[in-house]
């Protein structure tokens, strides 16, 4: 972010983690493979809003499938694909962190932003005798749950869609046991593996 040698206008975008000093930087130290942390689009926590405080982290993801574009020099799609095409170019490889434990709607004191509002029961885990409530296994106020096939469906389309539009290489999943949570334990058969490892695409 502060290196000398990037215009001030690129650092902390794609663009500018992209160009050619930090490129550079990267292969004479030997790097072969980069980790983002999320960089699907996200908003920042209410509580830190209220103190004039903005996240940079991304870890409050809402938009599976849009790169997040605060950190954006022009146009995020494009430029986002022009980075792994030159991370790729100079033999490095590009590993997303992916958040689709949770989103940035909170528990039931938290915004409606999408999936709230589209089928609250279908998106996130309810408390069964008290469906107001979340089942919250990941400390953010929610769990989405793995159990419904929309929930799986968005969650595999949207790892597609970074693997063959975007051409990323591979995924670290935050809070990788909650999405293995059939009921309360983990279950390393449980759906989403299950499909992870059936699927043509992700599978490799």
């Amino acid at each position: 972010y502060q290196h000398p040698d990037v215009p001030s206008a690129l650092r902390g975008t794609y663009a500018g983690l992209a160009s050619a000093p930090i490129i550079d930087y990267l292969t004479n130290l030997g790097v072969t493979a980069i980790e983002l942390l999320p960089v699907h689009a996200f908003i920042d926590d209410r509580r830190l809003i209220e103190r004039g405080l903005r996240n940079y982290w991304g870890y409050n993801s809402i938009g599976f499938f849009a790169p997040e574009p605060r950190y954006s020099a022009t146009d995020g799609i494009n430029e986002f694909k022009t980075m792994v095409k030159r991370f790729h170019s100079a033999g490095i490889e590009v590993i997303l962190d992916v958040v689709y434990n949770h989103t940035a709607e909170g528990s039931q004191l938290g915004p409606t932003l999408s999936f709230r509002g589209i089928d609250n029961q279908a998106y996130y885990r309810l408390v069964p005798d008290n469906p107001r409530y979340y089942q919250d296994y990941t400390g953010t106020g929610n769990t989405l749950n793995m159990r419904h096939p929309r929930v799986l469906q968005l969650i595999m389309d949207s790892l597609r869609y970074w693997v063959l539009e975007m051409h990323v290489d591979g995924f670290r999943f935050d809070l990788a046991a909650t999405l293995a949570r059939e009921l309360h334990e983990v279950d390393r058969l449980g759906a989403f593996l299950d499909i992870i490892h059936q699927d043509p695409v992700l599978s490799q």
